[in-house]
């Protein structure tokens, strides 16, 4: 094991009105009371943000938006601005999820500018990255992510990346019940940090990398033994609160 702390975050994507995202938080609070050397993450949708920072203050529980633009204001319909967020007490921000790639067209560029922006505006961005089926089939696995960390961290210098959370979501993986074993979520962490080496030199091994794809009480275990997955990014299994407890509490 390594000396970097894993970071457990639970992605409620487009889950939870704010009575449920309510009801929740006042039965998980009470089930990670205990948890220590992890830090939590709850990541609900817009609507719930202000009312899960509101409840989880003063607890081991940190709160993180699912995205955000990187204009501080401006005629951008549908958008969340850095300091909305900061108005409400955000702790960290995720950037480039897979879903934000696909259906809304987010690009390598833009995410550049998002990444640089969260640091300014004090967020911790958790960066996605990963592969479809097809790329991994054809052996484009390793060309698809260094080309995503490389552009996406354009804008960063050596001195930040520690700063920065990288999550390693292969898309055939999420949502799908397929879960990389741990050897190829294992590899595929070892080639990400080598990848932030070749860039950023020795910062790379204080990067914590997380591990998304079907994360479930059941795998999280072997998946947290692992050297270089330094934590889980969780989708449908943080849904119920005992689930992801269960999660945050890993062996």
């Amino acid at each position: 094991m390594s000396n970097r702390t894993p970071i457990i975050a639970g992605n409620w994507k487009m889950y939870k009105t704010m009575a449920e995202a309510a009801a929740y938080v006042n039965e998980f609070l009470g089930l990670v009371a205990d948890a220590s050397g992890v830090e939590i993450v709850l990541c609900p949708s817009y609507t719930s943000l202000a009312e899960v920072r509101r409840l989880t203050a003063g607890s081991n529980v940190k709160v993180a938006a699912q995205n955000m633009h990187f204009e501080a204001e401006g005629a951008f319909t549908g958008e969340v601005s850095p300091p909305m967020l900061k108005e409400i007490g955000i702790d960290d921000v995720i950037l480039g999820h897979s879903e934000r790639r696909e259906y809304y067209n987010e690009n390598d560029g833009d995410l550049a500018r998002k990444v640089v922006v969260a640091l300014e505006s004090g967020f911790r961005p958790i960066l996605c990255c990963g592969e479809t089926d097809d790329e991994r089939e054809v052996g484009n696995t390793e060309a698809k992510l260094e080309g995503q960390l490389v552009n996406g961290l354009a804008g960063i210098e050596a001195s930040r990346l520690p700063s920065i959370v990288i999550a390693y979501e292969p898309i055939w993986a999420i949502g799908t019940g397929k879960t990389a074993t741990p050897q190829i979520a294992q590899e595929t962490s070892s080639f990400i940090r080598g990848t932030l080496a070749q860039k950023f030199g020795d910062a790379a091994e204080q990067v914590r990398i997380l591990y998304g794809g079907s994360v479930k009480p059941g795998n999280v275990d072997e998946l947290m033994a692992e050297r270089d997955i330094d934590g889980a990014l969780v989708g449908g299994a943080s849904l119920a609160a005992a689930d992801f407890a269960r999660i945050v509490n890993f062996q």
